[in-house]
């Protein structure tokens, strides 16, 4: 099992970047991957960005360019560095780690709330 703890959410204006963090409570090399994902009200959960322990990166469309996933594994820290926001990108944010070893697990932070006003 791994616990993911998140913080950075916040308000902030459009345009204006804000960085998340998820630590993990174990070491990045036992976890295949760590990624962010967004619900925001009324819609589906989706995915934002993940990285592989092998530090391969993967975007949504709509964050590319603008959102970069980064991990200290140090610290066991994952960073999402969200830079020229929009009032879309409001919503809860989630951090996972995926772990493949008989099957495939994923575990859950409890999502951290980020607000962009127009």
């Amino acid at each position: 099992q791994v616990q993911l703890v998140e913080s950075g959410g916040g308000l902030v204006q459009a345009g204006g970047s804000l960085r998340l963090s998820c630590a993990a409570s174990r070491t990045f090399f036992s976890i295949n991957a760590m990624g962010w994902y967004r619900q925001a009200p009324g819609k589906q959960r989706e995915l934002v960005a993940t990285i592989t322990s092998g530090g391969s990166t993967n975007y949504a469309d709509s964050v590319k360019g603008r959102f970069t996933i980064s991990r200290d594994n140090a610290k066991n820290t994952v960073y999402l560095q969200m830079n020229s926001l929009k009032p879309e990108d409001t919503a809860d944010y989630y951090c996972n780690a995926r772990i493949v070893v008989d099957s495939a697990y994923n575990y859950w932070g409890q999502g951290t709330q980020v607000t962009v006003s127009s």
